[in-house]
């Protein structure tokens, strides 16, 4: 784990935090500090206020040519501040101060994803709260209750809810679910569309300038309960971009 911080107080609590939870930590204070060391690095969060190189163009340089995870933690904590950290390839973003056991459950979903991607597998059932996905049978439940969806809608909500906590970029949703034939608005009225039939517009939070993602409320249910529920199946898993999201 490599934290890189220029504030040495707050490296300290991460520092702390992350031993309590069992976890080995190299902190640096520089961008080009991390740029040499972060290749041993299984995981990088990442402070944006560095004395030498912006945060931001740290992270673009460790994803322009790595895929390791990175969590910005920040001081910045302006919409625009979350939209720039994962344009630049952040997989998230928490803004500080940030309770520890908030961090360790994204750093947890952050590594499920990333293991996903590697066994190129996905579980049989994704649980969110109490919506329910059967990707095999293309089955969405609410509260135990059937949900009928389109070819699309479902495409869509299976994406988005087999990545929680991530932000979801509009490109990538309309090149999986729509391929060449798409238009902007074309998104909109399907998102629009899954909250009408989810019964709640929080199940589908728009991030302006960078895509969509499942409400909070209900990944971090599903993140603290253990995520998704795993079994059998095997399948092809929805790609997470590694890099800038548009």
């Amino acid at each position: 784990m490599l934290v890189v911080e220029n504030d040495t107080n707050d490296a300290r609590i991460l520092v702390e935090g992350l031993a309590r939870y069992g976890y080995s930590v190299q902190t640096v204070r520089a961008g080009r500090e991390a740029l040499d060391v972060y290749r041993s690095a299984d995981m990088v969060l990442l402070d944006l206020d560095l004395p030498d190189l912006d945060g931001l163009e740290v992270c673009r340089l460790i994803r322009a040519s790595s895929r390791v995870p990175i969590i910005v933690v920040s001081a910045r904590t302006t919409e625009l501040d979350r939209v720039l950290g994962l344009r630049a390839g952040a997989d998230d973003y928490m803004s500080k101060p940030c309770p520890m056991y908030e961090l360790i459950a994204r750093m947890d979903a952050v590594m499920r994803r990333v293991r996903r991607q590697e066994r190129g597998t996905e579980p049989a059932v994704i649980s969110c709260g109490p919506l329910t996905i059967e990707p095999a049978a293309r089955k969405v439940c609410l509260s135990g209750k059937p949900v009928k969806l389109t070819r699309k809608e479902f495409d869509l909500l299976h994406i988005l809810a087999a990545q929680p906590g991530a932000v979801v970029s509009r490109k990538y949703l309309m090149e999986r679910v729509w391929g060449d034939t798409w238009s902007r608005r074309t998104i909109d009225t399907h998102v629009s569309s899954l909250r009408g039939k989810l019964g709640d517009g929080d199940w589908i939070v728009t991030v302006r300038g960078v895509g969509f993602q499942i409400g909070p409320q209900w990944w971090k249910e599903a993140v603290e309960s253990g995520g998704v529920r795993a079994a059998e199946s095997a399948g092809s898993q929805p790609r997470t971009e590694a890099g800038p999201l548009d």
